[in-house]
């Protein structure tokens, strides 16, 4: 009998043994296959990834102002319309502008009147002067030559007079011999009748040659008053020619003074059209803070037009973070607003600097008062595709982003040739 209770109690004891044992294999075993599973989680899900709820909802929103002084006459659109670009969103009170334009216009009419009336008359002008140059130019050159033929003349006449005068001068002597001789009866009255009429002829013959030169000595002080005159009416057209010069510096003077009537009409007509405000992107309407009647200024901010379908993430990472992400990794976004919608992106940009760097007061570090702060660096990550219809972002809104770092074969920073065109160009 007491053999059999010390085999049972031994029985007993040796079952409880098992029983731990297996406890604790068992536990050990759940312990493994937790680690295992928090491994495979850590693998799958966290290696190789970064994250932060410091991200948000950003677009190139355009805030619309107006480039010139006027009253609203009209506002066709509200908050939350979507606009095309074009679509009108604002329209002044054109009047003023208008008068502008009209008396632009009037005093460009009137100087393109005045250019064209004096270049008529400074080309038919300069035609007449040149005209008159050449006329006085061949007038002087003909008085000239008329002034050398007549020297030439006088020359030959003071020839001719030359020989009429010793041909008179010989006369002179036989008329006065013969005539001596006659009164002492050496010769016949026929003979000094002959001397006496030779004598005249030589005598008439040297008064025909000093009449010729007299004449000759008139007419060349004729020339060389003709000779005068044509020398003064060529002055004289040689300075008309430079009044036309002056003519053609006032014409050059007054094309200028139209060329500034028509900047001038240009830019009225360019501040006319100012008084119509378009949409300058497609774009929902958000922050309008003008009505009809207002009276508004140049810059001042009267709404913004938000391109959602062009929403990107700026997500604020840790510095110690940024270590392996690079351009074109693959991004995961979730918005508080969408809890169980996820988001597909890529990393497009890391800020050059940063937020505090940018901020309006910057750290000034070498104060002394120094305490290491982990900085923040703004990335930039674009989505696959727009947000669908029924899953919107709009701009300020939470996100949760997560970066796979897995492939590290990208740029820190952009490549100059991979710059993207501006919106306006796109």
């Amino acid at each position: 009998m007491a053999e059999l209770n010390n085999r049972g109690g031994e029985s007993i004891s040796e079952s409880k043994k098992r029983f731990g044992k297996k406890k604790i294999v068992g536990i050990g075993l759940l312990v493994v296959i937790l680690a295992a599973a928090g491994a495979a989680y850590w693998w799958v899900f966290e290696y190789n990834r970064v994250g932060t709820e410091d991200a948000y909802a950003m677009a190139d929103s355009a805030q619309v102002s107006s480039r010139v002084t006027g009253t609203v006459m009209q506002v066709p659109v509200h908050n939350d319309y979507y606009v095309k670009p074009g679509q009108t969103l604002l329209e002044l009170d054109p009047a003023v502008y208008k008068t502008s334009v009209q008396k632009a216009q009037a005093q460009l009419v009137r100087s393109e009147a005045d250019v064209q009336a004096l270049q008529v008359s400074v080309s038919q002008t300069d035609i007449q002067t040149k005209a008159q140059v050449a006329t006085a130019e061949a007038a002087l050159k003909a008085a000239h030559d008329k002034h050398r033929a007549t020297e030439n003349q006088l020359l030959e006449f003071d020839s001719q007079r030359a020989a009429a005068a010793a041909q008179f001068s010989l006369a002179q002597k036989d008329f006065k011999r013969y005539e001596k001789l006659f009164r002492d009866g050496a010769v016949a009255a026929q003979r000094l009748d002959e001397a006496r009429t030779k004598f005249k002829q030589m005598q008439a013959a040297l008064d025909a040659v000093d009449a010729r030169i007299s004449s000759e000595n008139d007419s060349l002080a004729a020339i060389e008053q003709e000779i005068n005159q044509a020398e003064a009416q060529l002055k004289s057209s040689r300075a008309d020619l430079y009044k036309n010069d002056i003519e053609r510096y006032r014409l050059a003077s007054l094309k200028a003074q139209r060329d500034v009537y028509r900047a001038e009409l240009d830019a009225a007509q360019l501040n006319l059209s100012y008084c119509t405000i378009a949409a300058p992107i497609t774009g929902f309407i958000a922050q309008k803070s003008v009505q009809v009647g207002d009276r508004i200024q140049p810059g001042l901010a009267l709404m913004a037009v938000v391109p959602l379908q062009e929403i990107y993430v700026e997500a604020n990472f840790k510095e110690t973070d940024l270590t392996h992400v690079r351009l074109g990794q693959p991004a995961v976004i979730r918005a508080d607003i969408y809890p169980d919608y996820t988001y597909h992106g890529k990393v497009v940009g890391i800020r050059a600097g940063t937020g505090a760097a940018f901020s309006l007061l910057p750290p000034e570090n070498a104060t002394g008062n120094w305490i290491k702060v982990v900085q923040r660096v703004p990335v930039k990550i674009s989505l696959n595709v727009p947000p669908p219809p029924g899953y919107p972002l709009r701009v300020g809104l939470s996100l949760e982003v997560t970066i796979n770092t897995s492939d590290r074969s990208g740029r820190t920073l952009r490549a100059e040739d991979s710059n993207a065109k501006p919106q306006s160009q796109r």
